[in-house]
This record gives C-alpha cells, sequence and structure tokens, in this order.
C-alpha cells in the first residue's frame, strides 16, 4: 500500500434509524451483525446527535459542515413539493471540495436536497450519482407518494428493478471495486432504509397492494422493520468485503443515522422520536471505522453533530474548507487517536414544528416546546422526566440567553410563501411548469 495515499471515505447515512435499534446499541441479538463487527473493529460514538430531527436538515448539515440554518432560513420541516428549495449548487460541500482536490465522488442512494432541474447530486459536487431525488419511494416499484417512478442514474431516469436496499448496494459494491490507481475515492452511500414503507425483501406483494399509498399506515411490524435494518446491514458487509486489498486499510467508513427513529423504532431510553427535540429525535447510532487511523474497539462519550464529520474527513484528506464559507462544525479525528477525548462546546437546536429549541452544554439541556419550557440534567436523567425549571431558576435563565443569543446569528424562520430568498447569498429562480 502507498503510504502516502490519501484515504478513502465511505459515508453510510441510514434514514429514521433508531437510536438502540443496532446489537452494538443494545439492539436485537442478530439484526446488525456487520455494523456491530465494524464497532468492535473501530469507535463506537454513545452521545452522537443529529443536527435535526428531520430528514433533509441534516442532510444539509453533513453535506456542508455547516448551521443548516444558514442556508434553509430555518424552514426545517421536509423539503416536500417545494421546487424551488434545496441545496445551492454554488455552495461549496464536502464532494465538491473532495473532487476539486483530486477524489472520485460519487452518491449511491437518497439525494433529498432539491428537485432538478435546479437541484442535484451532480450538481453539488458528486460525479456519479444512483439513487431516489425525493425522500421516500417503494422498495419495488420505486414510485414516490405522488405516484412517479423516481430512481434516476445520473441525470436519467433509471429502469433498474429490484429490491431498492440491494440497487444501493450493487451500486456502492461496483464503485469501490474499481481499480483507479493512486486516485482516492469519496463515496456517499443513502440508505432509504428501514424509512418506510414497511418492506423486506419478502414483501412484493405488499408493494404491490400500497401502489403509491408508500406512507400505509395500516402496514409493516417489528419483525419487517427488523429485516429491513439487516439487509442494510448486509450491503454494508458486502461493500467492505468489496474493498481492494491495498484500499482496506486506509478507507475510513462512518455509518450514521439522519435523524431519531419513527415507528418501529427503538430510541430507548430516550423519548420521542423524528420531529421532536426530545433526545429521542435527535440521539443516533454512530460508528467509524478506520483499520489504519482507529484502534480496535474505542469508545467516544463526548456529544457530536452531524455537520462534524465534514471537518473531519477534510482534515484526514488534508483538504481545506472553503474560507468563504466556515465550517461550524469540528474535527472529531482526535476521539480517533484518544477515545477519552472531550470537547466542550454547547450544542444547539431549532424547529419549527411546534416552535421548538433545545440547547445542550455542560450536562445540562434546556427544551422548548411551544409555550412549554424544561430543564434537565441530561446525563443522570436520560429520559427527560424531571423539570428542574423551578429548582434551578438561574440555570434556566443562562441557558434561555445562551440559546437566544445564538439564533441570533442564524437567519429568521420565514413563513412558506418567503421561504426561497433564503438559500444562499441571492435568490433562486422560482420553477416554472
Amino acid at each position: 500500500m502507498n503510504s502516502s495515499r490519501r484515504p478513502n471515505f465511505i459515508f453510510i447515512v441510514a434514514d429514521d434509524l433508531g437510536s438502540a435499534d443496532l446489537g452494538c446499541y443494545g439492539g436485537p441479538a442478530g439484526v446488525s451483525p456487520q455494523l456491530d463487527k465494524l464497532a468492535r473493529e473501530g469507535i463506537l460514538y454513545t452521545r452522537a446527535y443529529a443536527n435535526s430531527p428531520v430528514c433533509s436538515p441534516t442532510r444539509i448539515a453533513l453535506i456542508t459542515g455547516r448551521w443548516q440554518y444558514r442556508l434553509r432560513g430555518a424552514a426545517e420541516e421536509p423539503l416536500g413539493g417545494k421546487l424551488h428549495v434545496g441545496l445551492p449548487p454554488s455552495h461549496p460541500t464536502l464532494p465538491s471540495l473532495l473532487r476539486d482536490a483530486g477524489y472520485a465522488t460519487a452518491l449511491a442512494g437518497k439525494w433529498h436536497l432539491g428537485a432538478a432541474p435546479l437541484f442535484g447530486p451532480l450538481l453539488s459536487g458528486y460525479q456519479e450519482f444512483f439513487g431516489p431525488m425525493g425522500g421516500a419511494v417503494d422498495y419495488f416499484s420505486h414510485l414516490n407518494l405522488n405516484g412517479a417512478r423516481d430512481l434516476w442514474d445520473g441525470e436519467a431516469r433509471s429502469d433498474a428493478q429490484g429490491y431498492l436496499t440491494d440497487l444501493i448496494t450493487e451500486r456502492a459494491v461496483e464503485f469501490v471495486s474499481r481499480d483507479r490507481g493512486d486516485t482516492s475515492f469519496f463515496l456517499s452511500v443513502h440508505y432509504t432504509a428501514p424509512h418506510w414503507p414497511w418492506e423486506s425483501r419478502e414483501d412484493e406483494e405488499e408493494s404491490r397492494r400500497i401502489g403509491s399509498d408508500i406512507a400505509h399506515v395500516d402496514g409493516g411490524s417489528l419483525a419487517t422493520y427488523h429485516r429491513m435494518i439487516h439487509h442494510m446491514d448486509e450491503g454494508i458487509g458486502k461493500i467492505v468485503a468489496a474493498l481492494p486489498p491495498h484500499c482496506r486499510d486506509n478507507t475510513l467508513l462512518v455509518f450514521v443515522s439522519d435523524n431519531g427513529g419513527e415507528r418501529y423504532s427503538n430510541n430507548w431510553p430516550f423519548i420521542g422520536g423524528k420531529m421532536d427535540l426530545m433526545e429521542g429525535g435527535i440521539r443516533v447510532p454512530q460508528i467509524a471505522w478506520w483499520p489504519a487511523g482507529i484502534t480496535p474497539g474505542s469508545r467516544c462519550d463526548s456529544p457530536t453533530l452531524s455537520m462534524d464529520w465534514a471537518a473531519t474527513l477534510l482534515e484526514a484528506a488534508g483538504v481545506a474548507a472553503d474560507p468563504r464559507h466556515p465550517l461550524d462544525g469540528i474535527s472529531l479525528a482526535p476521539s480517533f487517536r484518544s477515545p477519552g477525548w472531550d470537547c466542550p462546546r454547547p450544542l444547539f437546536w431549532r424547529m419549527k414544528h411546534r416552535s421548538q429549541a433545545a440547547v445542550l452544554a455542560d450536562g445540562w439541556k434546556y427544551l422548548r416546546v411551544e409555550q412549554d419550557e424544561y430543564l434537565f440534567r441530561i446525563q443522570d436523567d436520560p429520559r427527560e422526566r424531571a423539570n428542574l425549571v423551578a429548582r434551578f431558576p438561574a440555570k434556566l435563565d443562562e441557558l434561555r440567553a445562551l440559546w437566544a443569543d445564538w439564533a441570533g446569528t442564524m437567519p429568521g424562520i420565514p413563513d412558506d410563501a418567503s421561504v426561497h430568498v433564503e438559500w444562499g447569498e441571492k435568490e433562486l429562480p422560482r420553477a416554472t411548469h
């Protein structure tokens, strides 16, 4: 192996995976053997937080390394049908910075950061793309909620047939298997699993039953959900196994979820889930594996945020961020070398849904949901059961003010009619049809 070669990166994102769904986080034995093995051979993060309790905002933070509010004007809800809202192609991203530094870049899986033709992975740093552009599609028909087929190969619709988790895996395996000489690669693998529709490989009949009603509130089961995770886990094992021998030791693989779990997930011991700023909505599983750079069996208990990974990978690659768009995340590379590493800093959240706000600082958590305020010692009370606002009014005032100071540095929350003016430095044109 060429020891001077820059590391390869495989960045895997699960969709709506609960904080305790994997075996290495206390979940059922046998559901995630490949990820459990990577955790044993790498580092397990016990206090990993998502930038948001919902999909697209976290993905904005992951790809930019910045508070998503800087770009989205705090329109934190899923993108839905807002064709004029998305990640501005002019904004630097982790894949665009790595691409410009000579990396081969690709996305296999979900995009959900804006619709074509204004937005898309090929406009934001990825040289190759295979997967759905939107937020959710059927695993067999590949239809979205509108009944349209949403599976793409580059900028063309794909007619690929098969179970979507497996199709994403197959494209990822093909990408990492290539002989690139001395060129390093950055591969994003964004599974739609275990997001609804609740379909395992054995559930093609369920796909036919529901048609485009892919939210199928009358469907699914815990067993189906666990099989969906297991299919993803199998795929991750195949991706690792496909690494050429000369690449294996110098490949950093990161696994995260975009937010807390939903209907069938296990968020124990936390309460709340997707869409909530309670711990169940923002605590996520997080694993890093790098044979040449991480001591096996490591564990990090320091709170981290999704956006920290952009700074981490750029540092590992020796690539500088764009000074015009400074990163808000920090590098987690010190945790690779010293698992006891800790970096005290306040973490902040804002959510338009139910007017939620939260800050985590020095073991305390301030939470606001609509007009109700809460104060927790989060390390001692991870289930957020004992509201201490009356016992510690000074601490309440301190954290409320800390959040307000931070929020004052972010763009305000626009209404839906004005959200299009909040992206990037200038207004994006509205799509016309």
